[in-house]
C-alpha cells in the first residue's frame, strides 16, 4: 500500500485505538480527535507524529504535506473559552484548522494500553518478566507503570547511566536510596507524572522506581525506601513517536509517516 492509495483518517485513527482503546484513559483525560476540519473518511496525506502539538508542530506537519497530526498529549486539555490565538495552544488549533490539519492524541490509553509507553521502556532498558505496576480493575495486562527484573544485578552507577542513555536524559535527579544499596536488580517504572505509584514500586520490591515531575516531599517521605530516579517528563515520553510510528506502520508498510523534528524540550538544563 503507498500513500497516495485510499487511506482514510478514520483508518489511522482506528488502528491506534485498537492498540490503545479510549476506554483505557483516565477519568480526567481527553484522549481522541481534538480537531477534524476534514470529514474522519478523507484521505489522509501523511500523519505527523509528536508528544505536543504545537504551533510549530502545525507548520511543520503542513510543510511535509500531512493532514492528520497523531500526539500523545491531548491539543485541548483544559476547556477553551474562546480562541483568540492568544496562547500556544490557541494559535495551534487556529493553524490546524486552516490548513485542514485534523488532530488525534491518545495518552492514559497509550499509556495504560499492554504494550504501551511503561513496556516500551521497560524493553530500551533490557528488562524482562515485566507486569503492570497499577492495574485496572479487573485487569492484569492494563494499567499504568510497570515492574520488571534485570536477569543481572547492576551497579548503582551503571543503572542510572543506562537510564540517561536510554531515555536520552543529560541528568537526572535521584534519592539518596536504602542504606548499604549496591545493586538493581528489579525495577519499576512510570511513564510521564508517576509520584503517586512510589507506595506501589516499594510494595512491589523494586529497588529503584524511575518517574518524572516526582515533589521535593516525595523524595523526603520516601528517598531512603526505595532509589528514586527523576528523569524529566519529557524524557521519559518522546518514546511514544516511536511507538505511533510502528503501529500505523505495521498496519500501512509505506504510509507516509514524519516524526516531528520541530518540537524540543521546553526545560533547558544548565
Amino acid at each position: 500500500m503507498s500513500a497516495k492509495q485510499s487511506v482514510t483518517l478514520a483508518e489511522i485513527v482506528g488502528c491506534i485505538e485498537d492498540f490503545a482503546s479510549p476506554g483505557l484513559q483516565e477519568k480526567w483525560d481527553n484522549t481522541g480527535w481534538q480537531l477534524c476540519p476534514l470529514s474522519p473518511d478523507a484521505p489522509c496525506t501523511g500523519a505527523m507524529l509528536c508528544l505536543d502539538v504545537t504551533p510549530d508542530v502545525v507548520a511543520e506537519a503542513e510543510a511535509e504535506g500531512c493532514n492528520l497530526i497523531v500526539s500523545h498529549h491531548p491539543l485541548i486539555f483544559k476547556g477553551l473559552r474562546q480562541i483568540t490565538g492568544a496562547s500556544p495552544v490557541e494559535r495551534a488549533v487556529i493553524s490546524a484548522i486552516k490548513a485542514g490539519i485534523a488532530v488525534y492524541s491518545s495518552h492514559t490509553a497509550l499509556d495504560s494500553a499492554s504494550h504501551g509507553v511503561s513496556r516500551k521502556l521497560g524493553v530500551m532498558l533490557g528488562l524482562e518478566s515485566m507486569r503492570v505496576l497499577a492495574p485496572q480493575p479487573g485487569s492484569t495486562d492494563t494499567g499504568l507503570g510497570i515492574v520488571g527484573e534485570y536477569p543481572s544485578p547492576m551497579s548503582v552507577d551503571g543503572f542510572i547511566a543506562r537510564v540517561k542513555e536510554v531515555y536520552g536524559a543529560p541528568v537526572v535527579r535521584r534519592s539518596e536510596g536504602p542504606a548499604g544499596l549496591k545493586e538493581i536488580r528489579r525495577v519499576a517504572l512510570c511513564s510521564g507524572s508517576g509520584g503517586e505509584f512510589i507506595g506501589d514500586a516499594i510494595a512491589a520490591g523494586a529497588d529503584a522506581y524511575i518517574t518524572s515531575d516526582t515533589r521535593y516531599h516525595d523524595f523526603v517521605d520516601h528517598g531512603r525506601a526505595i532509589l528514586m530516579v527523576d528523569t524529566g517528563h519529557f524524557e521519559s515520553e518522546i518514546c511514544t513517536k516511536s511507538i505511533f510510528s510502528a503501529i500505523i506502520s505495521e498496519k500501512f508498510p509505506t504510509f507516509a509517516v514524519r516524526q516531528s523534528h520541530a518540537e524540543h524540550n521546553p526545560v533547558c538544563y544548565v
